[in-house]
């Protein structure tokens, strides 16, 4: 994947670094560098992980810096 985001997995929670306001979203599928993600501001979005890296967010406490 070109990405690098390989360790994406279903049902991984991650944040858009460029959209922040979609919230935490869930990862549904990993197949061929796109990533499905439903988040809960945008609904499920495909993100091609060429041109976009998904931050993996572990607990809610850790998220992006906001700004």
């Amino acid at each position: 994947m070109a990405g690098g985001d390989e360790f994406l997995e279903p049902g991984m929670r991650v944040e858009h670094p460029q959209q922040p306001d979609w919230g935490i979203g869930e990862v549904q599928s990993n197949i061929g560098g796109r990533v499905t993600v439903n988040f809960p501001e945008a609904g499920k979005i495909v993100i091609e992980t060429s041109r976009v890296t998904l931050h993996p967010v572990f607990d809610a406490e850790t998220r992006l810096p906001k700004g």
